[in-house]
Formats: C-alpha cells, sequence, structure tokens
C-alpha cells in the first residue's frame, strides 16, 4: 500500500532546489525513515515530471503530488500522467489534485476560477469518461480538501483527503466526514524549538500567504476562528494551532493528536528560525521552505 496506517511524511517545496538538490533531498528523506515525500505545485516545476525524477532518484519511499492543480493539464491528460507513472514505478506514486488558488490559476495560468466543488467534480468525471479510453492501471487519487463538501467529495470519488494548514479539530471532523476507509493525510507545521517569541515571529513570517488566501482562511473561520484571530499576521492561538513547536515532545504530542483524531498519515512540513540562505527561484514563494534537517532528523519515525 502507497499510503501506510499510522505513518509520518515529509513536505518538499521543490521550487527552492535544483535538480541534483531535489534528488539530494528527498534521498535524505527517505534515509530517516519517513514513509512517503510531498510536494506541491507552484511556479517553477511541473508536477508529474517532478514526482517521476522523484522517483527515480529514490528506491522505496512514496512519491505523493500535494497537489498538483487541475487547471494545469485537461483531465485526460491527468489520467495518463497517473497511470505512465504507475507502469513505471508501481504503487509508489499517489496522486493528489487540487483547484489551488484563484491567484495562481487566474494570475499565472490565466484561467477563469470556477468554483471549487463543481470544477472539481466535473473534473473528476472527465476523468472517469477519460478512463475509458486508456490503458493502464491508476494511482491512488486524493484531494486537496479543507472545506467539509470538498471533504465529502474526496470520500465519494476518491481514496481521500490531504488537509493543510489545519489543527487536530480539523482531522476530526474530516474523519467524521470521510469514514472508516478512506485516507486522511495531513499536514503539519513545525517550527523546532522551544522560544515562543521566535517560534511565533518564524510561523508568520512562513504562513503569511495563506492569510490573504481565501481557502484557507475560511477555513480557520469554519473551525471557529474569529476575524481578530486573522489579524496581525495570526493571533497566538491561531498560530499555535497551525504550527507545532516546543520541546520534541510537545511536538510529538501534536503528532499524536492529529492520529488520535483519525489521520491515516501526518506530514511534517518544517518552518526554519533562519532564511537567509534560501534561494527563491520564482516571484511569490513566501515560506520559509528550506528543510529543517535538525527536526526532520530528531523528529523521524521510530523503529
Amino acid at each position: 500500500m502507497s499510503i501506510v496506517e499510522g505513518s509520518v511524511a515529509a513536505f518538499l517545496y521543490p521550487d527552492n532546489f535544483t535538480g541534483p538538490e531535489l534528488a539530494a533531498a528527498a534521498q535524505r528523506i527517505e534515509g530517516l525513515g519517513y514513509q512517503a515525500i510531498w510536494y506541491p505545485e507552484v511556479y517553477y516545476y511541473e508536477s508529474f515530471t517532478l514526482g517521476g525524477f522523484l522517483l527515480d532518484q529514490t528506491r522505496r519511499i512514496t512519491i505523493a503530488s500535494g497537489i498538483a492543480n487541475i487547471y494545469g493539464r485537461d483531465p485526460m491528460t491527468c489520467v495518463q500522467s497517473g497511470r505512465s507513472l504507475r507502469s513505471f514505478h508501481g504503487d509508489r506514486f499517489v496522486m493528489g489534485l487540487g483547484v489551488s488558488h484563484e491567484s495562481i490559476v487566474s494570475g499565472a495560468h490565466g484561467h477563469a476560477y470556477g468554483k471549487p466543488l463543481t470544477t472539481m467534480r466535473n473534473y473528476l468525471n472527465d476523468m472517469q469518461r477519460a478512463r475509458e479510453h486508456l490503458r493502464g492501471e491508476d494511482p491512488p487519487v486524493v484531494l486537496g480538501a479543507l472545506g467539509w463538501k470538498m471533504i465529502g467529495l474526496a470520500a465519494e470519488m476518491t481514496d481521500g483527503a490531504h488537509p493543510f494548514n489545519s489543527p487536530p479539530e480539523h482531522t476530526r471532523r474530516t474523519r467524521e466526514i470521510v469514514g472508516p476507509g478512506k485516507w486522511i493525510c495531513t499536514a503539519q507545521h513545525v517550527c523546532w524549538t522551544t522560544d515562543e517569541k521566535a517560534a511565533r515571529a518564524a510561523a508568520r513570517k512562513a504562513l503569511e500567504f495563506y492569510f490573504i488566501t481565501p481557502n484557507h482562511y475560511r477555513n480557520w473561520l469554519r473551525l471557529g476562528y474569529t476575524a481578530q484571530d486573522l489579524e496581525g499576521g495570526g493571533s497566538d492561538r491561531l498560530i499555535d494551532a497551525l504550527v507545532a513547536w516546543g520541546t520534541e515532545a510537545q511536538i510529538r504530542d501534536r503528532i499524536r493528536q492529529h492520529f488520535d483524531a483519525g489521520a491515516t498519515q501526518v506530514i511534517l512540513n518544517t518552518i526554519r528560525l533562519e532564511s537567509t540562505d534560501s534561494k527563491i527561484l520564482a516571484s511569490g514563494v513566501n515560506y520559509q521552505s528550506i528543510p529543517d534537517w535538525e527536526a526532520l532528523t530528531a523528529l523521524a519515525p521510530r523503529g
């Protein structure tokens, strides 16, 4: 199975890296024992090309697109890409799909940003229609899903959901919606420090994009956070809910909270305290996305 129950994965933002650097990072994550690597599609690498490269550069670890933007390829091409990667690499690839953000879809892709739920349902239906004309076997598919209706669609038409920027209470509600047997692969931000001032400052810098992105801040409001929690880069209450920091035991406890709430896999996205060596290759990439290897090493799966 490409996603193992109770497993821990690592998030890898690719746009900061050259090919050789990406290969080295992926191999290092695999060597630490993480079960999967999840990566987004932003402004540099095309999602499935990158997925194939990471699969080629590693031996056992699952590689998952988190997420591939559905506006970037038509449904038939998406099916072909997934089946190609499965044919070449077996069950090591997971296809995460999502509607991305209006700023990316309208600004960079030049498409009209449709209603997310309707657009995704239509896309999945078109993928199913295309399958009738194609050879091969599909990889597992999950949806980047935050809202309850999108999560319901993920349960109805795919193998599960991939929430991002969401605390354990979101995981619990997601499990109630999807029921047993579906994957919940949720990301957890981690800042490796016990200094609350430094942790919150780094978190606010890393997450600033999401505070102006409707998909994300509406998700927090649904969970009971308020408009006041969104001000000034995020209240301490909201920042602490989104980013785990403190001792190793405290961070591991947050990971355990997600599993207790029903997560299948928890994906660690590390936030560095300093990013002076960051090599930002694309405008608009405003997160501190160089992996914190100290954190990933300390939090690596045991046994």
